[in-house]
């Protein structure tokens, strides 16, 4: 028995030479998400401002402007630094900030689900009330118009708008920050092969 636990530990181990893959796939996924959020702030920057600003309608930060400008160059520069592989362990930091504050002043009111759902451990009398208002919303598309066509391309949910994403995100730089890029496909590992090593 023990030979045998050694044998899958040994088979185990030996999946450790393509260990890369693990922090190549945690860049590529964020690195979309950030870009979007990044660059759909960058194309109405006034607007950005005014809703980082605002008390009543936004978020009520203090200096709106340098923060609105923080938070999207830190997003779109944080994408393409995610994709290259250079500085994420650097990155991660500034875009984890984002990630607390978006939870924060955004999501945290709302609970911990992004999209409501009528029953378990998370779910809220906000979620449950969301789940009868989709259902009477799917019947009266149904009764008048083209359901089918409709939900072609997915199912109608209910945006919670919890917290759930943004902690993913958090806890996927996190990781991140820890392991770093990766080797053989990002920037940093030939920067550091060619400079760093003695």
């Amino acid at each position: 028995m023990i030979k045998l636990i050694n044998k899958l530990q040994s088979l185990l181990d030996a999946t450790r030479s393509i260990d890369f893959l693990a922090p190549l796939a945690l860049r590529l996924y964020l690195a979309p998400i950030f870009w979007m959020a990044g660059t759909k702030k960058l194309s109405d920057m006034e607007s950005t401002i005014a809703w980082f600003g605002n008390p009543d309608w936004g978020l009520g930060l203090p200096y709106p402007a340098l923060m609105a400008w923080a938070a999207t160059l830190t997003e779109a520069g944080g994408a393409i630094l995610l994709v290259l592989g250079l500085a994420v362990r650097w990155i991660s930091l500034p875009l984890m900030a984002t990630m607390v504050v978006a939870a924060v002043t955004v999501h945290l009111e709302n609970g911990w689900l992004a999209i409501a759902e009528g029953s378990g451990p998370f779910a809220t009398e906000r979620t449950v009330e969301a789940v009868d208002k989709l259902a009477l919303a799917k019947t009266i598309l149904q009764q008048n118009g083209d359901y089918e066509w409709l939900t072609s391309s997915g199912s109608y949910v209910i945006l919670n708008n919890g917290i759930e994403f943004a902690a993913t995100y958090f806890i996927m730089l996190l990781a991140l920050f820890f392991i770093g890029a990766g080797k053989y496909l990002s920037v940093y590992d030939w920067l550091y092969k060619r400079f760093r090593q003695e």
